[in-house]
């Protein structure tokens, strides 16, 4: 049979590789002058697998993320940055199933731009960035190395990944902090035909942060409506550390929306060992049904060793009795869903 050679993808890998490349190179031209260039990033995989379950059909959770059977590649993430003092570059390249997933695969190279932004530091206190940025919008976040769960939440799932506008970021304080964006609408991570904008901010207090999002052209980028989320936590010892999420959406000109919970207790036992839980509560809102229930239970061990990260993790995820999403074993509807993922993460 006659391959067909895909002229796009040969290109996209031409361009990643020489990007690459050339980022390797300024590095070493960088250390030699001095400068502040930086590379660094991560690379991520793991092995997941489910009980219960059919298997040739709703393997997966319905959040992003980490829902292949089996061995599987999370993402590569390189991040080169440029600082001149005052102002500086940020490029943030994903290569693999997360990264795609998580850029909706409509960007420029075909989803492997995260973020491409630029900023100006006006003063101590301001700071002016314009590009696309990872959203301000919840507790967790794309790159696996910055979570602890390796799995992601149903209030992350459903939020924006990242913005395409320009924000600015204002520090009153070390502990009150003011930040003021506008962006196209959720998902339209190249241009905003609509003519219809986003905005959004966030307020920091002590570490616990309330955000804002107001998408106005839900209608015509089925995005996001407006949502306000807040996201904190606290140390209640040297040891424990207790994370919180809460959020409501509502999107009016589909009138559906999503509300829920999460908490994140989290005990580091010794400087390589640390254990955690996510317990959430989230439901689906759509005008005229009732709310579909969500409990989601993560348990979710993290073992470091040097740049290496080994996250072994139990999940439990069970809709309200009368939602039956997954399948069972004999082929039958079921309410619930667990599974067993061990992921390994190496950062530099």
């Amino acid at each position: 049979m006659k391959q067909i050679i895909n002229t796009k993808f040969v290109k996209n890998i031409f361009l990643s590789t020489l990007a690459l490349f050339s980022a390797v190179t300024l590095t070493a031209q960088e250390e030699e002058s001095g400068s502040k260039f930086t590379l660094s990033g991560s690379i991520d995989a793991y092995y997941r697998t489910t009980f219960k379950d059919g298997g040739d059909a709703t393997t997966a959770t319905p959040t992003s993320f980490a829902n292949q059977t089996g061995f599987a590649l999370g993402m590569a993430n390189l991040i080169g940055t440029y600082d001149m003092g005052k102002t500086g570059v940020v490029v943030d390249l994903v290569f693999g199933p997360r990264g795609t997933e998580a850029t909706f695969n409509n960007d420029v190279l075909n989803g492997i731009i995260n973020q491409a932004y630029a900023y100006w530091n006006v003063s101590d206190k301001t700071t002016l960035t314009i590009g696309r940025f990872n959203t301000w919008v919840g507790y967790e976040v794309i790159a696996p190395a910055a979570n602890f769960n390796y799995s992601v939440s149903y209030l992350f799932s459903n939020g924006p990944f990242s913005h395409l506008g320009a924000k600015a970021d204002f520090a009153f304080s070390d502990d009150v902090s003011l930040m003021l964006a506008i962006t196209n609408p959720w998902d339209t991570n190249d241009i905003s035909a609509s003519g219809v904008y986003a905005v959004g901010g966030q307020l920091g207090i002590y570490g616990q942060y309330i955000n804002l999002y107001y998408d106005g052209g839900s209608d015509v980028a089925g995005g996001l409506g407006f949502e306000i989320d807040y996201t904190g936590g606290f140390d209640l010892s040297d040891n424990f550390f207790f994370g919180i999420n809460a959020a409501y959406n509502d999107n009016s000109q589909t009138n559906s929306g999503f509300y829920g919970a999460a908490i994140y207790p989290q005990l580091t036992t010794s400087d390589s060992f640390a254990i955690g839980l996510r317990g959430e509560y989230f439901a689906y809102t759509q005008e005229g049904f009732d709310d579909v229930p969500v409990t989601a239970l993560t348990l979710t061990g993290s073992y470091s060793k040097e740049n290496l990260i080994i996250k072994p993790e139990i999940r439990l995820d069970s809709f309200g009795k009368d939602n039956e999403p997954f399948f069972d074993s004999n082929g039958g509807t079921t309410n619930s869903l667990s599974s067993f993922a061990i992921a390994a993460i190496y950062s530099f």
